[in-house]
């Protein structure tokens, strides 16, 4: 079996979607939750374009990658800010401690 260049790509896709799930798992920072799963995202936004590649309508890919790319600066940003407040209220960002709180 010849490796092509989306085979490699696939094995990118993937990879990159592994680290940024495994590291999701372990992050307990808001602030590194947030990046990880712009990350995680962009994993996704790459297998949409693979796959629309592999289905000959790349057009359609991309136009579905723009969108989520959208959607996810706007959460981003939500989740950034919320992690502000959150750190200016209860004075960490830490998720184990947060938890124990009761308000």
């Amino acid at each position: 079996m010849t490796l092509t260049a989306l085979n490699v790509f696939l094995g990118l896709v993937v990879c990159l979607f592994a680290v940024s799930l495994y590291a999701l798992l372990i992050t307990r920072n808001l602030i590194k939750m947030v990046v990880v799963l712009q990350i995680l995202v962009k994993a996704a936004i790459l297998a949409f374009v693979l796959a629309g590649k592999l289905r000959g309508q790349v057009n359609l890919s991309q136009s579905m990658a723009l969108t989520v790319i959208v959607a996810d600066t706007i959460v981003a940003v939500l989740g950034l800010s919320l992690a502000v407040q959150v750190r200016k209220h209860f004075g960490t960002l830490d998720l184990k401690h947060l938890i124990t709180l009761r308000r």
